[in-house]
């Protein structure tokens, strides 16, 4: 789970030493289940402050490494697209590679791939992250070529319609042309009732066509301003310096008026409870059920992430140990825990082997589910689970480029990046009778939606 942070470094956790919890985590010595308040690790450095214009700044120096990572998070993904106007926000992930007022197009990729660079950008229902990872002296290069295209992006008819095709050869690559490439679309409709959650991420073709130059331009102002935006940079870097530079770059940006609100608010029920898809490339049946759950950062959704990983994360999961290595009844094991601001989801599904019958298949889900929700997880799982989370902090600590990340979305989801300091630790306290209890109230029941794939006929 990735995370944020704040202003306060000192207030969360005291120090162990990297080698007691790697011994921890490699299962040398177990956890003591009335000692879990007592692991916890060095406390992220952490600066953060606003611009005038409201950008928000974090700085997470760490000098064990001479790379950088910056990230920018814009507050935008499809869960702020409206009926008739989906897409926008991917759309724009590709469009804010077009070139700006001293970029070209594709020089973006250039100048970092020269400087020993490494860059990406991505869109969720959530937000549209952009992030770079380069040699420690070029920090400035990163911090200016984010500036000129959060402040003069080339919004233009041509790059408008050459991104519109890239999508849609996208969406074709991506969705139409895979196997069980519409699944998660189709489950996410059928669990969330109101448009902002229900829709795609990539968005309605026929909406990206009726886009015009001056809706993607008004998105552009709306969205992409600095008072809708988190920087985050982390790793080798001045304190002094890298402030000046983001002042001398970020600073004279307009702010522009807060982007509208948005209700993402669900009733408690599943929009439809069974459909069937007939996908013309799947090679076998397959099914995906869905539940919904509570908000991302809330105790009962991190008892409901960690349910997640002992039923379908990894070979040593509950189901996988069950129905791959087991029956030997299904050839993958689908699992997701869709981590969003407002309602979120759970989805557990399977390709079943030539000849295995999908019902039973599905029944054996539910029953390991009602298991978990009766009796709760054991004392053996705790202590494996509590070796992953501690064993998987350590390795994001060690990259500049997932604390980065981690603490732009704490502190676009929360307004506080000094909660990555409090991630481990929290996951650590919730209970096994915590992890029952929320199993029982959101997954073993009948408020799920069931969606079976079977094979069609290629026209």
């Amino acid at each position: 789970m990735i995370s944020k942070k704040f202003i306060s470094l000192a207030l969360c956790l005291s120090i162990i030493t990297i080698s007691s919890i790697i011994n921890l985590a490699q299962g040398k010595k177990g956890i003591d289940m009335k000692a879990e308040e007592n692991i916890k690790l060095k406390p992220l450095d952490i600066q953060y402050y606003k611009l005038s214009n409201g950008l928000r700044i974090v700085l997470n120096p760490d000098n064990s490494v001479p790379v950088v990572s910056v990230a920018v998070y814009y507050d935008v993904g499809s869960r702020n697209e409206k009926p008739g106007r989906t897409g926008f926000a991917h759309l724009f992930e590709h469009m804010m590679f077009q070139g700006s007022e001293n970029v070209k197009k594709g020089e973006h990729f250039i100048y970092i791939s020269k400087a020993g660079g490494t860059m990406n950008g991505t869109t969720s229902s959530e937000r549209t992250n952009y992030f770079e990872t380069l040699p420690a002296k070029w920090l400035p290069l990163a911090l200016w070529l984010e500036s000129d295209r959060m402040r003069s992006l080339a919004v233009t008819q041509e790059n408008l319609d050459n991104q519109r095709e890239t999508v849609k050869e996208e969406k074709r690559l991506r969705y139409d042309n895979q196997p069980y490439g519409q699944v998660i679309d189709i489950i996410n409709s059928m669990i969330y009732k109101n448009f902002a959650n229900a829709h795609s991420t990539i968005g309605s073709m026929d909406d990206l066509n009726a886009a015009t130059l001056d809706d993607v331009k008004e998105f552009f102002r709306i969205y992409y301003a600095p008072n809708n935006a988190v920087l985050v940079v982390s790793g080798a870097f001045d304190i002094s310096e890298a402030k000046r530079l983001i002042e001398k770059y970020f600073s004279s940006i307009p702010s522009q008026p807060n982007p509208p609100a948005i209700d993402v608010s669900e009733p408690p029920e599943v929009a439809v409870k069974a459909k069937t898809y007939e996908d013309k490339l799947a090679p076998l049946p397959a099914f995906i059920d869905g539940w919904k759950i509570p908000a991302r950062n809330t105790r009962e959704f991190k008892a409901l992430e960690l349910a997640g990983k002992l039923l379908y994360d990894g070979e040593s999961s509950r189901l996988y140990q069950k129905l791959v290595k087991g029956d030997e009844s299904v050839i993958q094991i689908i699992g997701l825990t869709d981590e969003r601001r407002g309602p979120s989801a759970i989805l557990i599904g399977a390709i079943p082997k030539p000849g295995k019958d999908v019902k039973q298949i599905r029944q054996k889900i539910y029953d390991e589910i009602k298991q978990l929700a009766t009796e709760g997880p054991k004392a053996e799982e705790m202590k494996k689970l509590h070796n992953q989370l501690i064993n998987a902090e350590i390795r994001l600590r060690q990259s500049s480029l997932l604390r980065a990340l981690r603490l732009g979305e704490f502190t676009l989801y929360d307004g506080d990046p000094s909660l990555a300091n409090k991630e481990l630790q929290d996951l650590l306290t919730i209970t096994p009778d915590e992890i029952r209890e929320a199993v029982s109230k959101y997954l073993n029941t009948e408020n799920r939606a069931q969606l079976d794939v079977v094979p069609g006929k290629p026209k």
